[in-house]
């Protein structure tokens, strides 16, 4: 399937999403096989369908007003495994297959700081350097 490919039953999927006032809708990604908790961020129409029909996960940037395909300037892509809309069809959840780390801080994971005996504790290393993944302009 390319990326200008859509069917009948995929077409009616997304129109079947809960899309906010502003045309975006939840999505949680997390990693396929181990079920790790990686990111959250917003998807819109258009961001979905490239992601079902192109295979590699492509968002909306609310701070950039455009497209986000992941990994474009870092190289820490996300490969779409699986997607499944909540039984509300208002969130989504995409089983991904992510090439090194999905957080723009160098940690595996955004989900880093816990409340753990009444304290924030960061429980997650740095495991790429933030500036060789996102070099300044």
């Amino acid at each position: 399937m390319t990326t200008t490919d859509i069917t009948p039953d995929l077409a009616a999927f997304i129109d079947g999403l809960k899309f906010d006032a502003d045309g975006l809708i939840p999505a949680i990604a997390q990693q396929h096989d181990s079920g790790e908790v990686l990111m959250m961020a917003w998807m819109n129409r258009e961001s979905v369908r490239e992601t079902l029909t192109g295979g590699r996960v492509v968002y909306w940037s609310r701070s950039r007003r455009a497209l986000w395909r992941k990994g474009d300037t870092s190289g820490q892509i996300q490969r779409l495994v699986e997607l499944r809309a909540d039984c509300d069809r208002d969130c989504l959840l995409l089983m991904v297959d992510q090439v090194g780390v999905a957080c723009h801080t160098g940690r595996r994971s955004c989900f880093f700081t816990a409340i753990r005996d009444g304290a924030p504790k960061i429980v997650a290393e740095i495991v790429a350097d933030p500036d060789k993944l996102y070099p300044a302009k």
